[in-house]
């Protein structure tokens, strides 16, 4: 009687598709997320034209090609490294700001977060980049967005927690947190000064965005929870104020 032959049991077809794109979608990611760590800070020291792709392929561990592969050019990825870390100072600034209790410690946790690093100017000279690159421009677009979005949704927040009363509507305040940042460091960085006079100058210009909700002004509002600046039913000051 012949043997019976003892078949292995099936496996899956070679180099699955699905599982395979899987796998390079996040070999992809780490790579870029590699290329960006080791590209960001070589920029911020020398600048675009100071750091070269090979010395940020060495930095990474990757070869030079792989750059152009992920990022096409350099200064693509240099438009990217500023974005991303715009974008992680905005998370820190945030952050910094929670345990703030009245309105003026809370613009003072942000604008001191924001002046102790070079993030902000990184980001300028990726925004004057996009003058002449006008392709890279819908990264800084999507990017700025971001930081409003965010700014706005982080500043709501604060304030209607511990009941303060915004002089101006979220969006609008961190839409203009961002442009004092950006104006006040670029002109900072020219004329030499340093991150106390950055954060100082930054206080000045800001000025007043919020007043804590005290017992006279829930009194001259007839007691009514004093809502933000242009929501829908948010009641007019009777004390004669203004909300701008």
């Amino acid at each position: 009687m012949a043997a019976k032959t003892i078949q292995a049991p099936l496996e899956g077809p070679a180099g699955d598709p699905k599982h395979a794109a899987r796998a390079t979608r996040s070999a992809g990611r780490k790579m870029r997320s590699l290329l960006l760590d080791a590209a960001s800070p070589l920029f911020k020291e020398r600048g675009l034209a100071g750091a070269s792709i090979s010395e940020i392929a060495t930095a990474a561990d990757a070869f030079p090609s792989q750059i152009t592969y992920y990022f096409r050019t350099k200064e693509a990825l240099f438009v990217e490294c500023a974005c991303r870390d715009l974008l992680y100072l905005a998370r820190s600034t945030e952050q910094a700001a929670l345990t703030a209790h009245t309105p003026r410690d809370y613009t003072r946790a942000l604008a001191e977060t924001v002046t102790a690093t070079d993030s902000v100017a990184f980001f300028a000279e990726a925004l004057t980049l996009t003058r002449r690159r006008p392709d890279l421009a819908p990264l800084v677009e999507r990017t700025i967005e971001r930081l409003h979005s965010e700014g706005a949704r982080a500043y709501a927040s604060q304030v209607e927690r511990h009941g303060w009363r915004s002089l101006r509507a979220p969006d609008e305040s961190s839409r203009r947190f961002w442009a004092v940042a950006i104006g006040v460091m670029l002109e900072g960085y020219a004329m030499g000064r340093s991150p106390e006079q950055l954060c100082a100058e930054m206080l000045r210009v800001l000025g007043e965005q919020a007043r804590t909700d005290t017992a006279a002004d829930r009194t001259a509002n007839d007691g009514a929870r004093l809502r933000l600046v242009g929501d829908p039913g948010a009641s007019t000051p009777s004390n004669g104020e203004s909300e701008t």
